[in-house]
């Protein structure tokens, strides 16, 4: 007979455990500092240690340079004043690179999440060899990598947000990029160990940026208490990502999230990804652009500006381009709302600039559309993203989020006297 039950493992020992505790309150005072200060009585509160433990725990901690103590915190209850907790503001950190069709951005994150170095440059990635795009985003990295140093941070791994279809370390397909089936993980990989032959090659994995920005959402943006929700973020193309009960959704293979090519006109435009009338052609950068008469439409942040400026000078042109886009979003999300039920659609990259005059139009097609009757028309659950939700962050905070669940892997090693 089958059987249906799902295999144990081993038991954990003493060394699994003191890690797991370890990673229990490394991640208590990050959070506890974000709400203001940590002290060892309010970790053992917190996680379910006794004091005694967590002051071991602390001090392994403090011993490898992740946590900082300093001055007297007085809680206000008897005993003796606690010293305050802090994760540390040098040595492990997080390498985020975000390769865009237009740009390429990169950034250094701190153990507290902070953003510390930012280097971005305007590229245009379109048509170029995928090897000559991934180089040189290496060499923006390795100058970011330089400044991170300075600061006394220790990148311990890379994580590249990239436009398209993720898996395996490869681009399987990216479209307004050009790229099939990239071995994106290898060649960024080699380009920066060339460009740093001195130091030992970094880890690097890949992500779809939208993905990766809607994780930025969830961990620094203000979504306050909403843990589920669709984020749409505008660039040349469409991107999205859902977030369900604080997981992201990747589906069965990774690709979940392309809502840039639901099809909203099967006798539109052809896409290129090989379609017709999707999302993108109606919505994306490009086609905003070029709906509202602005020459070079093929994108470009110069482009976006002079759109955010006719709109607000009311040109009409512009905002029946704008509406239109509204209008075509509204109708695909709404459909997206009925099947997975978020509490909130955010949206970002371009969108975040046109809300006053995108949002309106996007948000009657959901009410008229979304068949729970929950979704009212300024009821606020369509809303734009922060300036923190952005998908280089949210790569570098992928790889902070290995350090915090397992500090002990990313420890220096403990010298040994002779």
């Amino acid at each position: 007979m089958k059987s249906y039950l799902t295999p144990l493992g081993s038991k954990a020992d003493k060394d699994t455990v003191r890690r797991h505790n370890l990673s229990l309150v490394l991640r208590a005072v990050r959070d506890e500092g974000e709400a203001g200060e940590a002290t060892r009585a309010g970790v053992s509160a917190r996680v379910g240690l006794t004091r005694a433990a967590v002051s071991s725990l602390v001090e392994q901690l403090l011993d490898s340079g992740f946590l900082t103590e300093s001055g007297k915190t007085f809680s206000g209850q008897a005993g003796r004043p606690g010293t305050a907790l802090k994760v540390a503001r040098t040595g492990p950190a997080g390498l985020g690179v975000e390769i865009n069709i237009d740009y390429v951005s990169v950034c250094v994150v701190d153990l507290a999440g902070t953003g510390r170095v930012r280097q971005t440059e305007h590229l245009d990635n379109r048509g170029a060899p995928p090897e000559e795009v991934l180089a040189r985003a290496a060499g923006i990295a390795a100058r970011t990598l330089d400044s991170a140093r300075e600061q006394e941070l220790c990148p311990v791994g890379t994580a590249l947000a990239l436009p398209g279809l993720v898996s395996g370390g490869s681009v399987r397909q990216a479209p307004n990029l050009g790229w099939n089936q990239v071995p994106a993980e290898g060649l960024f990989a080699e380009a920066l160990a060339g460009l740093r032959p001195s130091t030992a090659p970094l880890p690097v994995r890949s992500e779809n940026e939208a993905n990766l920005a809607a994780l930025a959402e969830l961990w620094f943006g203000g979504l306050d208490t909403v843990r589920s929700f669709l984020y749409l973020t505008g660039e040349i193309g469409v991107g999205g990502a859902l977030v369900l009960d604080g997981e992201l959704l990747r589906g069965a293979h990774g690709f979940a999230g392309e809502i840039g090519h639901v099809v909203v006109d099967p006798a539109g435009p052809e896409c290129r990804c090989g379609s017709r009338g999707c999302l993108e052609q109606y919505a994306g950068q490009s086609a905003l652009l070029r709906a509202a008469g602005i020459g070079g439409a093929g994108g470009g942040a110069a482009g976006v500006m002079e759109l955010e400026r006719r709109a607000q000078a009311g040109d009409p042109v512009t905002l029946a381009a704008v509406a239109d886009a509204g209008r075509m979003l509204g109708q695909v999300l709404s459909g997206a709302v009925n099947l997975f039920d978020p509490d909130a659609v955010v949206l970002g990259g371009i969108y975040r600039g046109l809300m006053p005059w995108l949002s309106p139009p996007a948000d009657e097609e959901l009410t008229g559309r979304v068949v729970s009757g929950l979704w009212s028309r300024g009821g606020g659950r369509l809303r734009a993203s922060s300036v923190a939700g952005d998908a280089a962050r949210g790569a570098a905070a992928l790889v902070v989020q290995d350090v915090l669940a397992d500090p002990v892997a990313y420890a220096p090693p403990v010298s040994v006297d002779a």
